[in-house]
């Protein structure tokens, strides 16, 4: 059954990928699919960008392990600070000023915001080099379940799933992930209710109280508000996979093609119950992994090392049937296929919107659209080669990528967006010691996979502070940006 389930999502993409293909009749239809998306579109591409395999197989079992019952905050975060306050705060401005000045990408905000090509340059090379092992992190995920689930070999899931994702998003670009999207939340939402579900009742658990008394017996502190991590590395997590989104630019890219200012407020709403369903529910199961466990670490037979992030996929073929294994497996390929897709698109658009446009201005529409679903195979192939390397730790890949990401972006945006006074100075700071920060950080701790999101967070607390500090000393908004500033300051 389980195998059924597979080739059926498999055609389903696939089909999708080719009705979409009709659609795309220039870059702006394939990136931004015509600023036309609806609501329900429109939260479920977020929700399901913003969750991945990394949460069901890295964040959930690592952290649910680490934390107990307290990993749960990260989920309330992820909906109450990366979902419905990014969308109260961001949405609505970010939509208002991409329409106004016609813009696609993040780079290109922070050109015309600016008025500086370096920063559209600079930007446009952090999304494409440290994307991709956020890409590889999603990739590694996915494999551990189908090598867990289906026996399938490492290396030939990955290339599986590669695959799978370079013909529906080279085919559909952005229609084709937006529909795919809707299709995937669904699937997402039914199969994180029914896990929750299987996993309580299975004998290991034995029921919520009997769960929880378990849990206690192990360590009391795994039922704790606050669990055996302590207070700063859950509140460094609840930072970087909540606020941290804001900076992201696959998430943003999502309020760039909404329709109007009504789908706004109803995808907020949406949005924010997805993020609750969804993340809730993934840190909820891992809570529970060391119950089927014997509260031992497994151990990874090809490096014979302990690895966390083989917990969720012995926790599935413990406490699911066959038929719910599969359901599992569409899930979080659902969730993975998604945010791969979102983050092929915003990386490959950095080089050939934010820096082909810049070398050859007068490149032809169809042109430029070739060279972006050429550029999408370039960085899946990438993601690929990283991803084959059983070494790397998907916790780590993630954070480090997304911590330099947010750590450079999230605030010379945010205060670009809001703030009249931001100067381009106040943001080449929040850049280089945003990613400054950052790198350093992971060197200096040799890239330990649990400081990841310590570092991501102070990082983008560096980058806050250093924006406004740099800009009230600085006066260098260029008189060509008046008007940005204007219809900046007339919304506030």
């Amino acid at each position: 059954m389980k195998y059924v389930f597979i080739a059926a999502y498999f055609l389903i993409m696939l089909v999708i990928g080719l009705i979409s293909m009709r659609k795309i009749s220039s870059v702006n239809d394939f990136f931004l699919g015509g600023r036309k998306i609806g609501p329900w579109m429109s939260a479920f591409a977020y929700g399901t960008t913003y969750f991945s395999a990394v949460i069901f197989i890295g964040y959930a079992g690592r952290i649910g392990w680490g934390f107990g019952l307290s990993a749960i905050w990260i989920g309330i975060g992820n909906a109450l600070l990366g979902s419905l306050a990014a969308w109260l705060v961001l949405a609505k401005k970010t939509r208002e000023v991409t329409h106004r000045l016609n813009i696609s990408t993040m780079p290109e905000f922070f050109e015309k915001r600016y008025g500086s090509k370096t920063l559209k340059i600079l930007s446009a090379l952090i999304i494409f080099i440290f994307l991709v092992p956020y890409s590889a992190s999603v990739y590694q995920g996915l494999t551990y379940l189908f090598e867990a689930v289906f026996h399938v070999p490492f290396t030939y899931g990955i290339l599986a799933m590669a695959l799978l994702t370079a013909v529906y998003l080279t085919l559909g670009g952005y229609v084709a992930t937006a529909t795919n999207d809707f299709v995937q939340g669904i699937i997402m939402l039914m199969g994180t209710i029914v896990m929750v579900a299987f996993v309580l009742l299975n004998p290991h658990v034995g029921g919520l109280s009997s769960g929880l008394e378990k849990l206690a017996h192990i360590d009391s502190r795994l039922v704790a508000p606050v669990g055996p991590g302590g207070f700063s590395a859950l509140m460094s997590l609840v930072i970087l996979t909540s606020i941290g989104s804001w900076g992201l630019p696959q998430m943003i890219h999502k309020f760039y093609t909404i329709k109007d200012d009504e789908a706004v407020k109803r995808a907020t709403i949406i949005s924010t119950a997805f993020a609750l369903i969804v993340a809730g529910g993934a840190y909820f199961i891992g809570a529970f992994g060391r119950l089927f466990l014997n509260n031992q670490i497994p151990i990874n037979a090809a490096t014979g090392k302990p690895d966390m992030d083989m917990i969720m996929p012995i926790v599935a073929m413990k406490a699911f049937p066959d038929w719910l294994l599969g359901l599992l497996a569409i899930l979080i390929l659902s969730a993975s296929m998604s945010t791969l897709a979102s983050l092929v698109l915003v990386s490959s658009s950095a080089i050939s919107m934010d820096l082909l446009r810049e070398i050859k201005p007068g490149i032809k529409n169809s042109t430029e659209t070739l060279i972006m679903r050429l550029l999408c195979l370039i960085f899946i192939i990438a993601s690929v080669v990283i991803a084959t390397n059983r070494q790397t730790v998907i916790l780590s890949l993630m954070s480090f990528s997304w911590g330099t990401v947010s750590g450079s972006f999230l605030a010379p945006y945010f205060y670009g967006l809001y703030w009249k006074r931001t100067t381009r100075s106040g943001a080449f700071a929040g850049f280089i010691s945003g990613f400054a920060t950052s790198v350093i950080l992971a060197l200096v701790f040799k890239f330990n996979a649990g400081m990841a999101p310590q570092l991501g967070a102070i990082s983008m607390a560096v980058s806050m502070i250093a924006v406004p500090t740099v800009s009230l000393l600085t006066q260098d908004v260029p008189d060509a940006h008046k008007s940005f500033v204007k219809g900046v300051a007339e919304e506030l």
